[in-house]
Parts: structure tokens; sequence; C-alpha cells
């Protein structure tokens, strides 16, 4: 007979299968099982508090346990729990979205398409863009440039768009037609002598020789965050941007920003678009739109990628594309009154003004003998560990992770990188907390590793 388990992780061990999860490990350690959440703390099922220094997975914009969200999905499901957009239909919630994403855009922008996460954003997005190029009778303008760490989702498209080893290892992908360009890490891709500015020149013309390589004709797109996220928290250094788009515009290729992680207050604007001065055609958001409350992505297309798609839909009779949840009643309300909290409560402000001492404190733990850098911008960071004689790369991470769990803050480890992106609730004193717990855990750490 057999023993059906009966702990709440022995159940997770045994029925399911987790992301970005080494399976054995999992079989072998468990889980930590979430139970309820409030403000920027969440509690385990045995009781335990923990600061969420991620949000939850980058988007958990206006905490956890905010109950202008649940009272606006609970309204919501009572009076219409579903419909669709497909074939000329639609509703109030995701009209309304629409129309508010169209008019805060951080520039022009033509129409909203709705999605359910930033991977299927950016999945739609490559989409339109081969779309378009049949429309303007370019069929051979397909080829789409990311970038060396970016990141932009696991769908099969986007996970080729992605640029992580991890994200293609035993895929089979990168899907033909993507190349990756230089990562703008300034300390890890630089040449011996190389200054910042030279840096990111050569960035420019690593882009540049490969769309010459590949010829200008074939390239139709080029996609990337603002700031890299899963990639390691990277900051671009400056002039970075201007120059990549000088590179763009010379060779009429698309520009795609990836604003998954960085749109909606993250980097002290509304959208990460404005803090670098960036000009896209497609801006792809999730995340922080719903406070991942439920789950909704959209795309902001201006008019010089509608119009073709428009004229191509009535060529062929449809825009053959969609997903039976896309601008969901309930995810876009929620969506809705996740805007109004940010706004409201000037959460794009709290950032602004807490950002000095969260980067002080995060800058000041590069002087400890465990770290390497930090890097950061607005309320996101993320400190990266000195390699190590007896570890191997990315092992440190995942074990000072271990220690800083148990010592209760919640941060995510990217290789040997620990990232932060704290709720933009967060106020002073918690960030205080968070890196006062963090400098304890590198403390400990350090010894153990000694012993």
């Amino acid at each position: 007979m057999t023993v059906q388990p009966n702990s709440i992780e022995a159940r997770d061990k045994a029925y399911q299968l987790h992301s970005y999860t080494n399976a054995r490990a999992l079989e072998r350690d468990g889980s930590l099982v979430i139970d309820r959440g409030e403000g920027v703390y969440v509690y385990d099922n045995n009781g335990k508090k923990y600061i969420e220094a991620m949000a939850g997975l980058w988007s958990v914009a206006v905490g956890f346990g905010e109950s202008r969200l649940v009272e606006a999905a609970a309204r919501q499901m009572a009076k219409l729990p579903y419909y669709h957009t497909f074939t000329a239909r639609s509703h109030g919630p995701s009209i309304e979205l629409a129309e508010k994403l169209i008019q805060m855009a951080p520039v022009p922008m033509s129409k909203a398409y709705f999605t359910n996460s930033g991977s299927e954003a950016n999945d739609t997005a490559m989409k339109m863009v081969w779309y378009r190029s049949n429309a303007l009778g370019k069929p051979e303008k397909k080829k789409i440039i990311s970038r060396i760490k970016g990141y932009h989702g696991v769908t099969v498209a986007s996970a080729s768009l992605t640029g992580l080893p991890n994200n293609h290892r035993s895929f089979d992908l990168p899907l033909p037609g993507i190349f990756h360009t230089t990562c703008p890490h300034y300390r890890v891709f630089k040449q011996e002598g190389e200054t910042e500015a030279a840096f990111v020149a050569r960035c420019a013309k690593d882009l540049e020789n490969l769309i010459l390589k590949e010829g200008p004709e074939t390239v139709a797109a080029f996609i990337g965050e603002p700031v890299m996220g899963a990639g390691g928290v990277i900051v671009p250094p400056a002039g970075y941007w201007e120059a990549i788009q000088k590179v763009l515009k010379k060779y009429d290729v698309l520009f795609i920003a990836d604003e998954v992680i960085c749109g909606f207050g993250r980097t002290g604007k509304m959208f990460a678009t404005e803090t670098f001065s960036l000009q896209p055609d497609i801006i792809t958001l999730s995340k922080q739109i719903s406070s991942s409350y439920q789950p909704i992505s959209a795309l902001l297309i201006n008019e010089n990628v509608y119009q073709p798609l428009a004229d191509e839909s009535a060529n062929i009779g449809t825009f053959g594309h969609g997903v039976t949840a896309a601008g969901h009643p309930v995810a876009a309300a929620v969506a809705l009154e996740n805007i109004a909290i940010i706004e409201e409560r000037d959460l794009v402000g709290n950032v602004r003004a807490l950002a000095p001492k969260f980067q002080s404190r995060l800058k000041a733990l590069e002087s400890h003998p465990l770290a390497i850098e930090a890097r950061c911008i607005g309320l996101i960071g993320a400190l990266e560990l000195k390699p190590r004689d007896g570890f191997a790369a990315g092992e440190l991470g995942p074990k000072l992770l271990a220690v800083m769990v148990e010592k209760g803050l919640i941060s995510r480890a990217i290789g040997d990188s620990l990232a932060l992106c704290p709720p933009m609730i967060i106020t002073e004193a918690q960030v205080d907390a968070v890196f006062n717990m963090l400098e304890a855990s590198l403390d400990a750490f350090q010894k153990q590793i000694a012993a």
C-alpha cells in the first residue's frame, strides 16, 4: 500500500514540478511554502515572517494583501467574470486599460494589445514584427537581435530572444534568425584598458557590425531591457542607449523596449523609457502592471507598427493571433486599480525618495570581503560575490541566499549575484532592515565558508 504524503511540503514534492528549480534537489530538500502576505512581508506555512525583497518576481509594486485590488477583482468577478477580445468583441475593463496605457505611454503609441505574461508579450512582439515585414513586402526582413544576458521570457520564441544559456540548454534553442550582441556590463565585458566611453562605442559598433554581417535588409528588430533584470541587474553605462538607438535608426531596425521589470516606477520614472530617453516602436509590459495579483501583460505599438498590421489584416481578413484570457476583465480591472494606487500614493516618488538610501547601503556592501560589485538604479539592485577557490561559478549565490532566508530575508540568486527589488511601498526603516539583514547574512556566510 502506497503511503500518501500528508504535510504540505511533502505534497509539494510529490505532485509539483517547479520553474527554475533542480527537480532532484527539490525531491531531497523540499520548498519554502509561503502562506500569506502583508505589505513588504510574507509568512510561510509555519508562521515565520520574511521581508520579500524581490517583490515576488520583481512585480508586487503595491505590496501584498492590498485590499483595494482584492475588492476590484471581486467586483469584476461578480459583474463579468470572463469575456474575450476575439472577433470584434470587447468589454469595459480592457477598453479602459488600453486607453489608460496609451495615455500614460512615455512616447506616442497607437494601440495596446493584451496577453497574459511577459513571455507572451515578447513572443507576440516577435510575431508582429514578422507580420509587419510581410505586410511591407519585405519577407526577407525577419531577423531579430537581442543581447547576451538579456531576459525576455520562456516561450519557444521569447526564450530564443533571451540570452542566458540555461534558457537554451536541452530545449534546442535559440530558433534560427535570432542573434545576440554584446552585453552592456562594463566590468565583465570591457577589454583591457578600455574606458567606459570606449566600451559604449564598441557595443554600438558590435551591433552595427552584426547588422551589416547579416544584411540590413534582413534585420527587422532589436529587443532590449532598459535595465537587464534576470541577467543580474545590469545598468547600462552612460551614453549606451543613445549610441544603440543611432545604429537602429541608421539601418531602419525596429526597437522593442522590454519594460516587463522596469515599467511602472521601478527606476524612479513611471517607465524606464523615460529614464534613458528611449524611442521604442514597441513596449512590452507586465509584472507591476497588476502587481502580479492577476496574470496580465500588454504591448504598446506605435503607428509605424500598427498601420502595416492593420493593412495586412484587411488583406488577409484577420489578425490571426490571440490567447483565450488576453485582456481578461478581472485582470484588467485589477491592473487599472493597481495603476491608480501607484499614482494616488505617488509610489514612483517613493522610489525616487528612497533610492539614495537604497543605493548607498548597497554600494557600501561593495567593500565587504565577499563582494566584488554592487549595481543599482531606483529601487532595483544586485550585489555580486567574488569568485572563491573551492566554489564553482554560480555556487556561492545560492548558498548565501540560504543564509539570508534563514535570517528572514527573501532575495533571488542570479548566479553569484543577489538581486533586490522590494515592493515600491517600502519605507526607509524597512530599507535599513533589508540591508541590516543582508550585511548580517554576509558576515555569517563568511564565517561559514571559512570554517
